[in-house]
């Protein structure tokens, strides 16, 4: 397996990993890469199968998925290593503090449910959050959605933004390409898919010990308190939370500078 990286930054510094979500790809950090990467050795990757990553996850659950990334920014010489990611990254990035604690210092969850965690429930049975299902379906929606990956992600990206036109045409573009292979469509679906296993490993609580920066923007869906209540419930002693202003789901291109700065301020130099 080969995880597609843009990195920044000194490998002599503490490491942030930086991971997207659904229907994104790592080219989402582009804009703020650099500048982390003056205080970070900075590695956002493309998950595996999408963009220019290749090779099939033996699993897409989310703490499989968080010791392939974490592998693979070790074998590039990161160490005290930070995970941030939104959406499916947020999921990850809290994986890989549960499950992988002893190789990280942080992880930054953004804009994210956590599959078993409250409102887990309360997000499932919402339906404006139809597409949960939907993509763990089986086929059906590869065969529905091959071809029209465009106006189905444009669906997405209109209804996650707190702002028109926070995602512009060429972004939409970058990330359409990003799932236009087979492998890589079925890819973000699995993550999906894997749910059900990621909820009833998180269902049961566990002794969570490494620091954890739980981020939303406001315009998002729900109240912060819940998912932070949540967080505390699973095991998770090192916590707190951070809101962002007139922001949606896309922090690194909504909010970019605030987005910057609430890492900063968690992360280790």
């Amino acid at each position: 397996m080969k995880l597609a990286v843009s990195m920044a930054g000194d490998p002599d510094r503490p490491a942030l990993i930086l991971l997207h979500g659904w229907p994104h790809s790592r080219k989402i950090y582009d804009g703020v890469i650099e500048q982390l990467g003056t205080r970070y050795f900075t590695l956002a990757f493309d998950l595996p199968e999408i963009g220019e990553s290749r090779g099939t996850p033996p699993s897409a659950e989310k703490r499989v998925l968080a010791d392939i990334v974490i592998s693979a920014a070790e074998a590039l010489g990161a160490k005290s290593i930070v995970v941030a990611g939104f959406d499916v990254g947020g999921m990850i990035a809290f994986a890989a503090a549960r499950h992988h604690g002893d190789r990280i210092v942080g992880a930054v969850p953004m804009n994210t449910v956590i599959p078993g965690l409250h409102p887990w429930r309360n997000v499932i049975a919402n339906p404006d959050i139809w597409h949960f299902a939907f993509h763990s379906v089986p086929d059906l929606p590869e065969l529905l959605v091959t071809g029209h990956q465009r106006a189905y992600f444009d669906f997405f990206f209109d209804l996650l933004a707190g702002r028109a036109g926070a995602v512009t045409n060429e972004m939409r573009e970058t990330f359409t390409a990003a799932y236009s292979r087979p492998e890589a469509l079925k890819a973000g679906f699995d993550w999906y898919r894997a749910f059900k296993e990621d909820a009833k490993v998180n269902a049961v609580p566990a002794r969570i010990d490494v620091p954890i920066l739980y981020i939303r923007g406001d315009a998002d869906f729900g109240s912060i308190d819940d998912y932070i209540g949540g967080l505390r419930l699973s095991g998770a002693n090192n916590l707190r939370g951070h809101m962002i202003a007139n922001c949606g789901e896309f922090l690194p291109i909504e909010a970019p500078e605030a987005f910057i700065k609430a890492l900063a301020e968690f992360a280790p130099r």
